[in-house]
């Protein structure tokens, strides 16, 4: 059975859940989260990878809606992590990260559609 056909709601309360997990990541004060001793690029790639991946599976007829969230979502983290007094600091190299995530999420997802029958 196919993500794309769990009912919209839990389609869309999953999808949230993800997206609320990783603004917790980007927001919460670095002191109170885990040191991962991944290059700080490597782990803005990852997760945006992962948020779009998620979103593909759960909406694979929706893949522009997909892109637009995850690219517009990175921005918006960007700007609170600049705005915000949690010791975060806002950086445009960052965002370029979550772009490259974004863009290898969609690479392995097309890659995958073209396999298929």
């Amino acid at each position: 059975m196919g993500f794309d056909r769990l009912p919209l709601a839990l389609r869309l309360g999953l999808y949230g859940l993800a997206t609320a997990i990783l603004l917790y990541m980007c927001l919460a004060p670095s002191t109170s989260l885990p040191n991962s001793h991944l290059w700080d690029k490597a782990e803005h790639a990852i997760a945006w990878a992962v948020l779009a991946a998620v979103g593909l599976v759960l909406f694979p007829g929706q893949p522009a809606a997909i892109l637009v969230f995850t690219l517009t979502f990175g921005i918006a983290v960007e700007v609170l992590q600049g705005a915000l007094p949690f010791g975060r600091d806002m950086d445009w190299k960052d965002w370029v990260a979550d772009c490259v995530g974004v863009a290898a999420a969609f690479a392995v997802w097309f890659a995958i559609c073209r396999l298929r029958p």
